[in-house]
């Protein structure tokens, strides 16, 4: 039996947000546990939808653990540094007083950017690393999106990254890192770490393994462990994220120079050679209302609009208006959005009671370009605490709480309002108020790829808009300040340029 330190810090930093990911948010975020310390991380995270779950699955029983902090923010523009240093220092902390430890483990994301730090995982390894030391294993998960550092490869023994997207293998995950660290007891710490950055970025959009040419990577990626090879991972990459390794890579780690380096290799090979593959179609808001009210017309089944650049999950606001304004202009009927944050309007609807008329103006209540209210009246059709439990592949089992919640509607659409951010990932969202997708014809969701997992078996068809918002999908778009010289801003795309300074 070994004595393995747990613990978590998860961020997904989107650096082009004017909003920065404060303390408060770790410790009340609402679609998640909020912060937890020492033995609430052993009570608040089995058997959920996290990586940290799947591994006290494996581990709890087998050995001895020492927990020290777990948190999720999930995504937002940039860690300030106290919610860094704070977190940091308690997890580095509470890791001291526990030594001895055989081993540790941490379940991380890898898009993390503090104030003070680019990356934000490596640095937090660094310090984990000078109080156990160079001989104590380390293992970590992170997300499919993470942006792998060299730092992240050299300070750790095990690496086990998500295979999906939408992230339904979070718990899988977990599993998959107690078994490279159970290898890692039994054989020793690996011998080999090997790190290769691909040339170029990879937009969100084209990241989704539920098809190729992304399924066809992480297929690779699993096939190619075993034996000598303990880990064999792939990174798609966050672009949102201003760090000199911003982008997709290949790490592995294992016990043969000759075969890990050959895996790698191998990897690294087959993604470059797919960049031409990576490709989608955009629309711009009318189009895509127009479209999905063509093919409705014709179907029993919704057709699914995503507000990409709206999408929480990558530290949009949430509240942007523009796919509202292009339902009532376009006058689509049965038509449903979600989830609109605006706890304002929330509270408003509230104050007036289910049934009642209000005049407001609605959204846009963080000061963004092309970003403006939807004044209108609304029929507040129902009202809700916000408290549900979602049930879907994405993120079955976690408890949601977005505070006071409305639905209101306006001429053939219905807007689910909210006091919290929550990206649209469980069709859980819509039910809870009233409202059931599958009657709906038109369904606008505040993602980019999760949904998909919930919301694609029914629907007639997917369309991905391009509204005004925060998570901007074309990087050339974004002011990079670290992004390393010359990898190309999107597949077969120009090469980045720093400005002079």
């Amino acid at each position: 039996m070994a004595r393995i330190a747990v613990g978590g810090f998860q961020h997904e930093t989107n650096c082009f947000v004017p909003v920065p990911t404060d303390y408060s948010y770790f410790a009340s975020v609402g679609d998640r546990p909020p912060l937890c310390r020492g033995e609430d991380v052993l009570r608040n995270l089995p058997n959920r939808q996290f990586a940290m779950s799947g591994f006290l699955a494996v581990m709890a029983d087998k050995h001895e653990l020492a927990p020290l902090v777990w948190t999720s923010g999930g995504a937002g523009g940039y860690v300030t540094r106290e919610a860094y240093e704070r977190i940091c220092g308690e997890m580095v902390g509470r890791l001291s007083e526990a030594l001895p430890v055989d081993a540790v483990y941490l379940d991380l994301h890898g898009a993390m950017v503090s104030e003070d730090f680019e990356d934000g995982e490596g640095e937090l390894l660094r310090r984990v690393r000078a109080v156990v030391g160079p001989d104590i294993p380390v293992v970590i998960s992170l997300d499919y999106h993470t942006n792998l550092t060299p730092a992240m490869a050299e300070l750790t023994d095990g690496i086990a990254v998500y295979y999906t997207y939408p992230h339904i293998d979070r718990d899988e995950t977990g599993r998959r890192a107690a078994r490279i660290l159970t290898t890692v007891l039994e054989r020793g710490k690996p011998t080999v770490r090997i790190y290769r950055k691909l040339p170029f970025l990879l937009p969100l959009n084209f990241q989704c393994t539920m098809v190729e040419p992304s399924s066809g990577i992480v297929r690779k990626s699993a096939e190619g462990e075993g034996g000598d090879v303990l880990n064999l991972c792939y990174g798609a990459g966050f672009p949102p994220s201003d760090l000199a390794e911003c982008g997709p890579a290949v790490v592995a780690h294992g016990y043969s120079q000759e075969e890990v380096e050959q895996s790698a290799d191998y990897l690294f090979n087959y993604v470059r050679d797919l960049e031409p593959a990576f490709a989608q179609p955009l629309l711009d808001p009318d189009q895509a209302v127009l479209q999905a009210m063509e093919i409705a017309a014709k179907s029993s089944k919704p057709v699914v609009i995503a507000d990409t650049q709206d999408n929480p999950g990558c530290g949009g606001t949430g509240d942007t208006t523009g796919m509202l304004e292009a339902l009532v202009r376009n006058k689509a009927q049965k038509a449903a959005l979600c989830v609109l944050t605006d706890p304002k309007a929330a509270a408003a609807a509230h104050a007036a009671g289910e049934g009642a008329q209000i005049t407001i103006d609605l959204g846009g209540c963080t000061p963004l370009p092309g970003i403006a209210p939807f004044h209108g009246t609304f029929r507040v059709a129902r009202l809700s605490n916000g408290k549900f439990l979602c049930k879907g592949p994405c993120v079955g089992g976690r408890e949601a709480s977005l505070g006071p919640t409305a639905l209101l509607t306006i001429d053939g659409v219905s807007i689910v309002v909210a006091s919290k951010r929550m990206q649209a990932y469980d069709l859980e969202i819509f039910r809870h108020i009233g409202v059931e997708p599958t009657e709906q014809k038109i369904l606008v969701v505040k993602s980019t790829c999760h949904f998909r997992a919930d919301f694609e078996p029914i629907a007639e068809r997917v369309l991905v808009a391009v509204a005004p918002g925060a998570h901007l999908v074309d990087a050339r778009e974004y002011a990079y300040k670290r992004l390393r010289e010359g990898v190309r801003l999107e597949p077969l795309g120009p090469a980045f340029e720093a400005s002079p300074s």
